[in-house]
């Protein structure tokens, strides 16, 4: 709920929604989400991890373990901005990137 607050407030709208209560998304979609970008951020609380996937060799346990919530499916919000994809909600880092 707080990245949707903080995006209409910044008036950003997404160009495809998925209720992620009711369209789980598995290990398997997750990673080839993230085949598809360069850099990945995964936000949880404080811990701000990117992994930039031009200069890291990062496996598929390592990227899953950056976008997979306890339950197996994709945590919630995810969003893409071109090849970056934001896994978690950071009021900071979603105004750093939204910005660039």
């Amino acid at each position: 709920m707080k990245a949707h607050e903080f995006l209409g407030r910044k008036h950003v709208s997404a160009d495809v929604v998925v209720d992620a209560k009711k369209n789980r998304i598995d290990r398997a979609a997750a990673l080839e989400m993230a085949a598809k970008a360069d850099e990945i951020y995964s936000l949880k609380g404080k811990k701000i991890v990117r992994l930039d996937l031009k200069k890291t060799k990062a496996d598929d346990d390592e990227i899953a373990s950056l976008m997979m919530g306890p339950t197996g499916n994709l945590r919630a919000p995810t969003w893409r901005k071109g090849k970056t994809l934001v896994v978690g909600f950071d009021e900071q880092t979603y105004n750093e990137l939204l910005n660039n």
